[in-house]
C-alpha cells in the first residue's frame, strides 16, 4: 500500500465528513420545517436559513463520490452495484428535496406550498437515514465473491444494526439543524429550537450507548484496533456532552461546532475501523482492501495535483457564501435570501 493510496483513503473520508457536517444542519432545519415551526412565517424564515447553503453544500457528497469512482474504482464499482436500491433512494430523495424548494416558491397558496414543504422535510429525513444504513451495512461486512460482487440479501442491508445507524445519523442530523436554527433565527422559534434540543440530547445519550453495543458485536473494530476505536467513541460522547451544555448555557456556536462534530466523529469510527479495507466481506479474504481498490500511480498523482489547486478556491467560496449570508433572519420579516 503506497502513500498516496492512503492519502485518497484519508481525502475520501475527509469529503464524506464534511458532508455530513455541512448538510447535516441542512437535512435538520428541513425536517424541522413541518415538526418545529407553527406557522408559514416561521416556515419562511427556516427554508431562508438554508437557501443560500444547501446546494453547496450538497456538492460535497458530488465530490465524494467523484473522488470515489476516479481514485479507487474497484469501491466504487462494489459499492454501487451492491447498494444499488438503497444509493437510489438517496438519489431520490436528493433530487425530491432540491425541486421541493423552487416548487414551494412558486406556489401561490399555503395549502399547495404545505405539498411541497412535506416533500423537503420527507427528502431530509429519508437522505440520511439511507446514508446511515450504507454505511452501518458497508462495515458489519456484507457477503462478497471473490471478485469482490456483493450478493447480499434483505436481511443484510435491514438489521438492528443498520436500523440504529440510520436512525443514530437522522437524530444527530435533527440537533444539528436545531442548533443551526438557533443561529440563524429571532424570535420563539429560536427558543422552541433550544427546547426541543435539550430534550432530544437524553435520547441521543442513550442512542450512543446502544450504537457503541452493537459495533461490539456486530463489528471487529473493537479486537483489530480497541485503543483507536474507544478513544472515538469517547471523543463522540464528549463532544455530544460538550454540545449539550453549550445548548442549557445558550452558548450556540459552541453547540452548533460540537454536535457537527458528532457527525464528523462516526465518519472518522467507520473510516478508522474499516482500515486497511474499502469494504467488509463475511469471509475475510474476500474483504476489498485500499491497495486492490485504487487506480492507478499515475491517477493518484494527477488527481492529488488537481486537489492541490481546486480545493481552496473551494473552500474559500464556501466561506464567502456562509460570510455573505451571516445575519439572523426575524421571523416575519422578508428576507433577501
Amino acid at each position: 500500500m503506497t502513500t498516496l493510496q492512503i492519502l485518497w483513503f484519508v481525502l475520501i473520508g475527509v469529503l464524506f465528513a464534511g458532508f455530513f457536517f455541512l448538510e447535516g444542519f441542512d437535512f435538520g432545519v428541513g425536517m424541522a420545517l413541518k415538526t418545529l415551526t407553527k406557522n408559514k412565517a416561521e416556515r419562511d424564515a427556516l427554508v431562508a436559513s438554508i437557501g443560500p447553503h444547501w446546494d453547496g453544500n450538497e456538492v460535497w457528497l458530488i465530490t465524494a463520490g467523484g473522488a470515489l469512482f476516479a481514485s479507487m474504482p474497484n469501491w466504487y464499482a462494489s459499492l454501487f452495484s451492491g447498494f444499488y436500491i438503497p444509493l437510489f433512494l438517496v438519489l431520490l430523495a436528493l433530487i425530491f428535496r432540491g425541486v421541493s424548494f423552487e416548487f414551494r416558491a412558486m406556489m401561490k397558496f399555503e395549502k399547495n406550498q404545505g405539498i411541497w414543504e412535506w416533500a423537503t422535510a420527507i427528502g431530509s429525513f429519508v437522505a440520511p437515514f439511507m446514508l446511515g444504513m450504507i454505511f452501518t451495512a458497508m462495515v458489519k461486512g456484507m457477503p462478497m465473491d471473490a471478485q469482490y460482487n456483493v450478493r447480499g440479501h434483505f436481511f443484510d442491508f435491514v438489521n438492528i444494526f443498520t436500523l440504529v445507524g440510520g436512525v443514530a445519523v437522522v437524530l444527530m442530523s435533527y440537533i444539528h439543524g436545531l442548533n443551526f436554527i438557533r443561529i440563524k433565527t429571532i424570535g420563539d422559534i429560536r427558543q422552541r429550537a433550544a427546547d426541543w434540543a435539550q430534550k432530544l440530547y437524553l435520547v441521543l445519550f442513550a442512542g450512543e450507548v446502544v450504537f457503541a453495543v452493537l459495533v461490539y458485536i456486530y463489528t471487529d473494530f473493537f479486537t483489530k484496533k480497541p485503543i483507536l476505536t474507544m478513544l472515538i467513541l469517547a471523543l463522540i460522547v464528549l463532544s455530544s456532552v460538550v454540545s449539550y451544555l453549550a445548548t442549557l448555557k445558550d452558548k450556540e456556536v459552541v453547540s452548533f461546532v460540537t454536535s457537527g462534530l458528532n457527525l464528523v466523529g462516526v465518519v472518522a469510527l467507520l473510516f478508522v475501523g474499516v482500515f486497511p479495507r474499502t469494504m467488509v466481506a463475511n469471509d475475510a479474504a474476500h474483504s476489498l482492501l485500499i491497495q486492490n481498490a485504487s487506480s492507478s500511480p499515475y491517477t493518484l498523482n494527477l488527481m492529488t495535483w488537481i486537489t492541490v489547486f481546486a480545493l481552496p478556491v473551494v473552500l474559500a467560496y464556501q466561506i464567502w457564501s456562509f460570510y455573505v449570508f451571516r445575519e439572523r433572519l426575524t421571523v416575519g420579516k422578508k428576507s433577501g435570501h
